[in-house]
């Protein structure tokens, strides 16, 4: 008899989480993890291809000082955010981390831009495959920025929404944050080169008038 009223009991308090959203709220939670993580991997697949690309564009293109500088300061930067699972509640942390990440991906676009004024360059097989890698990855980098979204905004929908939104206050479950959409150039948008232009050094048209 016991037995059979703790079943019962059970199977209600099961029936109570699952109206209450409480499962939902885990489930949500658990799929930001996943997504976050997978962001994480393709971002460290990046940055471990950046002092190798730096070194082949150093290379042949010793003197843009200031460009290689700034990727590999960006990319210092970048390793030296922890990103624990505390970041993905904390939105300044959050801000910060993505920050950090578009200016890398900025530093990453000018280098290549300026690689295209390499010929050399651009013929090695090193570079070539470098290149390729890097492509790559920022499309996987894309990818899994927009399951990450999706995720949160599955969550965040569960936790706002009543009347889960009194579960999500009962066990602490809070908004969390997420990629902002920005209209800015990635890794993947081949530089503009203009053919009318002189070659480094050599004066315009113009300026021989």
């Amino acid at each position: 008899m016991r037995k059979s009223i703790f079943l019962i009991g059970l199977v209600l308090m099961t029936l109570s989480l699952n109206g209450c959203g409480y499962n939902t709220l885990q489930t949500t939670d658990e799929q930001i993890k996943a997504s976050w993580g997978e962001v994480l991997n393709q971002y460290k697949r990046r940055a471990d291809l950046v002092p190798n690309l730096v070194n082949v564009v150093k290379g042949y293109a010793s003197h843009e000082q200031e460009v290689l500088t700034r990727v590999t300061e960006s990319r210092a930067r970048v390793g030296a955010i922890q990103a624990t699972p505390e970041l993905l509640n904390d939105e300044q942390a959050f801000a910060k981390f993505q920050d950090a990440q578009g200016e890398l991906s900025s530093a990453l676009t000018r280098l290549l831009a300026v690689a295209e004024s390499y010929p050399q360059l651009q013929a090695n097989t090193l570079f070539r495959d470098l290149q390729a890698q890097l492509e790559g990855t920022e499309n996987r980098i894309a990818v899994a920025r927009n399951r990450y979204i999706q995720a949160v905004q599955e969550y965040n929908v569960t936790v706002r929404s009543f009347p889960t939104n009194l579960t999500a206050m009962m066990f602490g479950y809070k908004t969390k944050p997420s990629f902002a959409v920005e209209d800015e150039q990635t890794i993947t948008t081949p530089p503009k080169v203009d053919f009318n232009a002189p070659p480094a050094g050599m004066p315009s048209p113009e300026s021989g008038r």
